[in-house]
C-alpha cells in the first residue's frame, strides 16, 4: 500500500474455513514428526472435500522404521484436527470422514541440497512492518483476525452454541495522511448451526464481540455492515467447498499492504525457505520499524536450492527511513546468519510449533514461552542500531 488517502481492505479466515482445516492438518502433521525428531523432514499437502480428507507429500526421519511408524499416526492426527475445529455435521464429521494417507518418503535428490544446509528451494521471500498497531502490522488484516478469533472463542467455549465452524471477516479501512483514521465497512459471514436464524440474528450475536476487539472510534454512524449478507450459512467447511493446503497466503501474511513471494507455509518443515526464510523476513523487518530506524519497512531475500547463503537482501523503508536503506541492507547482514541453519538456530524452528499458526495469521501474534512466533520478537534491536 503506497498511497497516504485512500480505503484499504484485507480479508481473514476462521479455523474452519476449508483451506484453514488443510492447513491445520498440514502443520499438525509436521508437529508431529518435528516431535519424533527435531531434523525431520515434512512437505505435507492436505484436500478436504465431503467427508473426505486426503494428505499426500514427502516426509523423512533417520529410519524407515521410524518413518513408517509416524505415518501409521496421520489418520488420528487428522480425525483430532478436525474434532478440535469443531465439525461434527452429517457430511464433514471427525469421526466418519475417510482419511486418504499418501505421504511417502522424501526425494533424494531433494535431500542431497538441504542435507549440505542449502536452501530447501529457490525462491523470494519478503517480511513486512509498520506502525499502524502496537503489533506493528497493518491494521485490516490484524484486526479482521481478531474478530475471527474472538468468534471462534465465544463458540468453543460454549457461550454462542449456534455459531459454526466456517466464518470470514472483512475491513476497509479509511486512510488519511497514511495512518487508518476510519472503518468504512464490516464484513462477517459467518456458519450457523440453527436454520431459522436470519441474517439479523447473526448481527445480533456477533455485533458486541466485533466492538469489543475493534478501536470503537474507528466504527462511526457511517461505517457499513454487513453480516451474513447472501443470508442463510448452514452448510460450512469442506462440505460445502473443497479445501486445499496453502491456498490462503495473503491472509497468512500482510492481507494484501505488503509483497508476497508466491511460497505457501503451512505443511513445510523450516528447511524450507518459503516458511522459515519469511519468518526471517518478517522478524528482521519488525525490529527494523522496532528500532526507529524507519516507520515502515519491506524486506526481501531470495535463495537458490542447495545454496546456503541468499543471493540478496533488499529494504524499502517507502520514505520514511532514518538511514538509507543500503545500510540497513549491510546491518541486517551483519546481526543475523540468514543461511538457512542460521534462521532455524536463530529462531529456534526446529520445534512443533507450527499447527498454532495455521489460523489467524502467521505474523502479529505474541511471542510464546516454547518458543512460538519467536519471529515476533525485537530483541535485535540494539544489534540493529549497534551495526547503523
Amino acid at each position: 500500500m503506497s498511497r497516504n488517502d485512500c480505503i484499504f481492505t484485507s480479508e481473514s479466515v476462521s479455523e474452519g474455513h476449508p483451506d484453514k482445516v488443510c492447513d491445520r492438518i498440514s502443520d499438525a502433521v509436521l508437529d508431529a514428526f518435528l516431535t519424533e525428531e527435531p531434523n525431520a523432514r515434512v512437505a505435507c499437502e492436505t484436500f478436504a472435500t465431503t467427508n473426505t480428507v486426503v494428505v499426500g507429500g514427502e516426509v523423512g526421519l533417520s529410519t524407515e522404521k521410524a518413518t513408517k511408524s509416524m505415518l501409521e499416526r496421520v489418520e488420528g492426527i487428522v480425525r483430532d484436527c478436525v474434532r478440535d475445529i469443531g465439525y461434527e455435521q452429517k457430511k464433514f464429521h471427525w469421526n466418519t470422514l475417510k482419511v486418504h494417507n499418501l505421504l511417502h518418503e522424501q526425494s533424494a535428490h531433494i535431500a542431497q541440497g538441504v542435507d549440505r544446509d542449502g536452501a530447501g528451494d529457490q525462491g523470494i521471500m519478503f517480511g513486512y512492518a509498520c506502525r499502524e498497531t502496537p503489533e506493528l502490522m497493518p491494521a485490516p488484516i490484524q484486526y479482521s483476525h481478531a474478530i475471527l478469533r474472538r468468534l471462534a472463542e465465544a463458540r468453543k467455549s460454549g457461550k454462542e452454541p449456534t455459531l459454526g465452524p466456517d466464518a470470514k471477516s472483512q475491513l476497509s479501512l479509511r486512510y488519511e495522511d497514511g495512518k487508518p483514521v476510519e472503518i468504512t465497512s464490516i464484513v462477517l459471514s459467518t456458519q450457523h448451526l440453527d436454520e431459522a436464524q436470519t441474517s439479523d440474528d447473526i448481527r445480533a450475536i456477533v455485533e458486541p464481540y466485533i466492538r469489543e476487539v475493534l478501536p470503537s472510534h474507528w466504527i462511526t454512524a457511517k461505517t457499513e455492515w454487513w453480516v451474513n449478507p447472501t443470508g442463510k450459512f448452514v452448510i460450512g467447511g469442506p462440505d460445502g467447498d473443497a479445501g486445499l493446503t496453502g491456498r490462503k497466503i495473503i491472509v497468512d501474511t500482510y492481507g494484501g499492504a505488503a509483497p508476497h513471494g508466491g511460497g505457501a507455509f503451512s505443511g513445510k518443515d523450516p528447511t524450507k525457505v518459503d516458511r522459515s526464510a519469511a519468518y526471517a523476513a518478517r522478524y528482521l523487518a519488525k525490529n527494523i520499524v522496532a528500532a526507529g530506524l524507519a516507520d515502515r519497512c519491506t524486506l526481501q531475500v531470495s535463495y537458490a536450492i542447495g545454496v546456503a547463503k541468499p543471493l540478496s537482501i533488499y529494504v524499502d523503508t517507502h520514505g520514511t527511513g532514518e538511514v538509507a536503506p543500503a545500510k540497513i541492507e549491510r546491518a541486517v547482514a551483519e546481526v543475523m546468519n540468514l543461511t538457512p541453519r542460521g534462521i532455524r538456530s536463530h529462531l529456534g524452528l526446529n520445534r512443533p510449533i507450527y499447527a498454532r499458526t495455521s489460523a489467524y495469521g502467521h505474523f502479529g501474534r505474541a511471542y510464546e514461552a516454547d518458543g512460538g512466533f519467536s519471529w515476533e520478537l525485537t530483541d535485535l534491536v540494539d544489534a540493529l542500531r549497534a551495526a547503523i
